[in-house]
């Protein structure tokens, strides 16, 4: 690996006779195996080199983040004429290349986290609690989840007891993500949401003080209070033709933003795909719904399993993983569903949609209100997108009775 990065002899036996050989070769074949292109790893090496060379690693042979600072520092004042300035990005970055290797090799010293890893049972305790006891999705595990980790985030870093929280400590966690905070009234009642069901767990644990979970309020949501919306067919068309073009991230997205519009999958159903999902042979594509737990099939739309094949052919990294959706960039990995999500905002922002709503979702609610207007019932949509109930189908109804109250309301100027 070094010889391959490095020409100059003096480079190559520098870096194999430093200390920590083993360890920093092992983390160089770690991030190449993640697609990371021949200059980012001479730029690890380089960090890593920095830090061997002047740091001490005492008894515990762990460095800290500080000593990792001054380490990069003093390495580069070494030679001011050639490596960065202070404070530049490129000193940030060769620190946290630094730091991602020495977490790697376990050699990193990290303060007194106490509090964090009680946080972290207290979470996982919780989790457990959905899963087992309750019955909860996985989708919804990973929301609450998620939830608590976000708000807590701020009592970890005060080295906070987790069974010291009181009333004001909820409120102040909220406050964050009221109002003022940008978010939807939806969003903010989903953070108060998961708060109760932890505190009411957290009651029955003993880990607070009763009466914990009635004190968490949240925005009262109407019925039908936003009817959900999503691009027009135009709109559409001109999102899938924006990934027309040949590149790997074009061949990926085009097959993602088909998959979204022609089934109306959630993010999460695309980025669960496998490649045994789909048989060639029948044509037809196995989605598993992580939010209610089933497993549907459909037929194969050509234009879907053309674009899939492009990019399985031409785009996708060649690895033992399965899932059929991977990053363009390093590190490559599957793709999650917030990538999903994010490369869809991308892309509409390109095409200048504007609104709240421009993430995978909206693009289920385009492939609803096509069904609906394509003289689908109700139920067959709802078999079609995978609701549990009638109920989740029975809102797009609302979306044509606003198109016709429009068509009764348009001014005939007399003619009437």
């Amino acid at each position: 690996m070094i010889e391959k990065l490095f020409t100059g002899n003096e480079s190559v036996q520098e870096h194999r006779t430093v200390p920590l050989a083993e360890s920093r070769l092992a983390f160089l074949n770690h991030s190449a195996s993640q697609g990371y292109s021949p200059d980012t790893l001479r730029r690890i090496a380089t960090a890593q080199l920095a830090v061997v060379r002047h740091v001490s690693f005492g008894k515990t042979g762990k460095a800290s983040l500080r000593q990792v600072e001054d380490a990069v520092e003093h390495w580069a004042a070494l030679d001011p004429g050639r490596r960065s300035k202070p404070g530049t990005a490129a000193r940030r970055q060769l620190i946290a290349k630094a730091v991602h290797w020495l977490e790697f090799a376990g050699r990193l010293q990290c303060p007194a986290a106490l509090p964090a890893e009680a946080y972290v049972q207290r979470v996982a305790e919780f989790a457990d609690e959905l899963r087992q006891q309750l019955g909860r999705s996985e989708a919804t595990i990973r929301l609450y989840s998620g939830r608590l980790r976000e708000l807590f985030r701020g009592l970890q870093g005060e080295q906070r007891d987790p069974d010291d929280i009181g009333v004001a400590d909820i409120d102040r966690l909220l406050a964050r993500k009221g109002p003022a905070s940008g978010l939807s009234r939806c969003t903010q009642r989903s953070y108060g949401n998961a708060l109760r069901a932890y505190f009411r767990f957290a009651e029955q644990r003993g880990w607070c003080a009763p009466g914990l979970a009635e004190a968490v309020t949240s925005p009262r949501i109407h019925q039908d209070e936003r009817l959900p919306s999503g691009p027009a067919p135009d709109e559409v068309r001109s999102l899938l033709a924006t990934a027309a073009g040949d590149r790997a991230v074009d061949l990926r997205d085009r097959a993602i933003l088909l998959l979204l519009s022609v089934y109306g999958l959630r993010a999460g159903e695309v980025a669960g795909l496998r490649l045994d999902d789909i048989d060639w042979s029948t044509e037809t594509l196995c989605v598993r719904r992580p939010k209610t737990g089933r497993v549907d099939r459909y037929p194969l739309a050509r234009s879907v399993g053309a674009a899939i094949i492009r990019y399985l052919r031409a785009a996708r990294p060649r690895c033992v993983d399965r899932a059929i959706f991977f990053t363009v960039h390093a590190p490559i990995r599957p793709l999650s569903s917030v990538g999903i999500s994010a490369l869809v905002i991308r892309r509409m922002r390109r095409i200048g949609v504007e609104g709240k709503r421009r993430g995978a979702h909206c693009l289920r609610h385009a492939c609803a209100q096509r069904l609906l207007d394509d003289g689908l019932s109700l139920h067959e949509i709802g078999d079609y997108l995978g609701h549990r109930s009638l109920d989740s189908t029975a809102v797009y109804a609302k979306l044509g009775l606003v198109a016709l109250r429009q068509v009764a309301n348009f001014d005939l100027e007399g003619l009437a």
